[in-house]
């Protein structure tokens, strides 16, 4: 058995198509007729748009006119202004338009990739497919045509591309295995709305299997079976239908309110990227966004991004949303995020030091920018601020009043803007949680951000696989921050969500239920899933599963009771 990630839901049992990377090697030489040259690179530019503009016209029609944007934002990748003027800067230098290209898209990839989240790696691998194809034209290249694929086909591939998705005819591919790629990852968001099952990031994949190989894949547990036998194919063809029907049942909470079984009325909301990932949100049936995270107009550019270009940003995302609720964290930097125009000094212990919060209090005018975007998009839409990696009031009331000398100098300007906008706070490190009744009597709302409040609580880094057995939400401690962090929002009478990988895990549901919190904030595939779960549960039912659960010792104890009630 190979083991990945399980990135899109449901069994595909097929046999395997492996789809080979073709080499970009080539010579470097250096020209003198630069002109010619410029114009070579431009003619392949057009062509690749051509090409993708197609491409997203197909993914329209396969799965909707949001997800095609995924495609056409290639296209403004390779029309970046930066992008093109600085690749023909190097072919004025005497480089041809190869090796200018690709030094270009090199550097942005090399800023995306040194983050540690998946979501601002995902801008590395958009950059990738988007240089793989301008390359390709320059190259004289022929693209595979993954359309021609045989039915009941499992692609197997070292890095699955949006280029590739799209042109997939969802009635032939059984599912999607790679050797690269996570769950936030374009491609794999592709794959889950065309209901192709996938498993990404499996090692050493195309040593593994070969074309013609028979394989099951399951999507949901991240497996992959090679050979396998007549009772195992018997099983996952029964546990394939089993899956269908769930998956049909699951369309009866699509446009319904979020309520438990006893009629309490919960938020679901979805955690969102960029302005394009509040469509998905939209089109999963979220209730607006409970986090947009706002690095990526950061970690985008090779400058600081003006006011307007984020302002444009942020009302594109609240436009998008018709009126739903949208909580932009401001920026999050510092930790597993570097920008490198930003120059922020190498620290030995990047998560304890000069980042999120602490850089913006200290960077004011960068601050000011983005709170007077923040501001002005507020008029077209429902918009919450939140600041991230608070540890103490001053830090709050240091936000705060930079907000209300923003608010005084858009009113100055005649500019429009909330002046009601709620401000409120992540909740994500120990110390927050400990002053939770502090920070509440000052904070708007509250939102639990439980990725970083359990690497803080038990001091562990969960990339570091020799610790990394104590990071689990599940810790007896980070469940006592949990609840004493929901009972002071509650005591104060502001809303409290959580935007951590925890609020959509089944297991964590009942003991959320039980704290009181308010709203859940979880990734747009997963939301039919967490109405369907939260409207299984009472509170009585909840109140009783929490109190079993406080009483356990271990992890693993906690774990495994969780595992009987679900």
């Amino acid at each position: 058995m190979l083991k990945g990630t399980g990135v899109s839901d449901g069994i595909g049992i097929g046999k395997v198509l492996v789809i080979e990377e073709c080499s970009l090697e080539y010579t470097p030489k250096k020209v003198t007729d630069t002109k010619s040259e410029t114009e070579r690179l431009n003619g392949a530019v057009e062509i690749f748009c051509q090409n993708t503009q197609k491409q997203a016209d197909a993914l329209k029609i396969s799965a909707g006119e949001a997800d095609a944007e995924i495609m056409l934002g290639h296209i403004s990748i390779v029309k970046d202004p930066y992008l093109i003027g600085e690749t023909e800067k190097l072919i004025n230098d005497g480089n041809c338009a190869e090796a200018a290209f690709e030094n270009i898209c090199d550097m942005f990839i090399n800023i995306f990739s040194s983050a540690d989240d998946e979501l601002t790696k995902q801008r590395a691998a958009d950059i990738r497919d988007v240089k793989a194809g301008v390359m390709k034209i320059l190259l004289g290249i022929e693209e595979v045509n993954i359309s021609d694929a045989p039915k009941d086909t499992i692609l197997a591939v070292k890095e699955l591309t949006p280029s590739m998705v799209a042109e997939i005819n969802r009635e032939n591919i059984a599912g999607i295995i790679t050797e690269t790629g996570g769950m936030t990852s374009h491609s794999a968001i592709l794959a889950r709305i065309l209901e192709i099952p996938a498993v990404m990031g499996i090692p050493d994949l195309l040593n593994a299997v070969k074309n013609g190989d028979t394989v099951i894949i399951d999507g949901s547990n991240g497996e992959v079976l090679n050979y396998p036998d007549n009772a195992q194919l018997e099983h996952y063809n029964a546990k394939r239908e089993q899956l269908m029907r769930e998956k049909k049942a699951l369309e009866s909470f699509r446009g319904k309110a979020t309520i438990s079984a006893d009629g309490e009325i919960y938020q679901l909301v979805c955690n969102i990227g960029d302005p394009d990932d509040a469509a998905q949100a939209v089109e999963f049936d979220g209730e607006g966004a409970g986090l947009f995270r706002t690095e990526f107009l950061f970690m985008n550019k090779t400058s600081l991004p003006t006011e307007e270009e984020q302002f444009k940003a942020y009302k594109k995302a609240a436009l998008i949303l018709k009126g739903k609720p949208l909580v932009i964290r401001t920026l999050d930097i510092g930790g597993d995020k570097d920008i490198p125009y930003m120059r922020l000094k190498k620290e030995a212990n990047p998560f304890m030091g000069f980042r999120a919060i602490r850089y913006c209090l200290k960077n004011r005018d960068i601050f000011k920018t983005q709170l007077r975007a923040v501001l002005r998009a507020s008029s077209f839409g429902n918009i919450s601020v939140m600041f991230p990696l608070v540890t103490c009031i001053e830090e709050l009331r240091e936000g705060k009043a930079l907000v209300e000398e923003v608010k005084s100098e858009l009113k100055s300007s005649g500019t429009d803007f909330d002046e009601n906008i709620k401000v409120g706070i992540m909740v994500e490190t120990a110390s927050a949680a400990v002053i939770a009744d502090i920070l509440a009597k000052e904070a708007d709302f509250f939102s639990i951000g439980t990725n970083d409040l359990t690497g803080y609580t038990m001091s562990c880094d969960r990339g570091n696989s020799d610790v990394s057995y104590l990071y689990s939400v599940l810790q007896p401690s980070v469940l006592r921050m949990i609840k004493h962090i929901i009972k002071c929002a509650r005591d104060n009478n502001i809303p409290v969500g959580m935007c951590g990988e925890a609020a959509a895990d089944p297991m964590m549901i009942p003991l959320l239920i039980s704290y009181g919190l308010t709203e859940f904030s979880v990734s747009p595939p997963s939301v039919l899933k967490v109405r369907k779960c939260i409207s299984s549960w009472t509170k009585q039912k909840a109140d009783e599963v929490a109190e079993k659960a406080a009483a356990l010792d271990t992890e693993q104890s906690v774990h495994d009771y969780l595992k009987t009630v679900i």
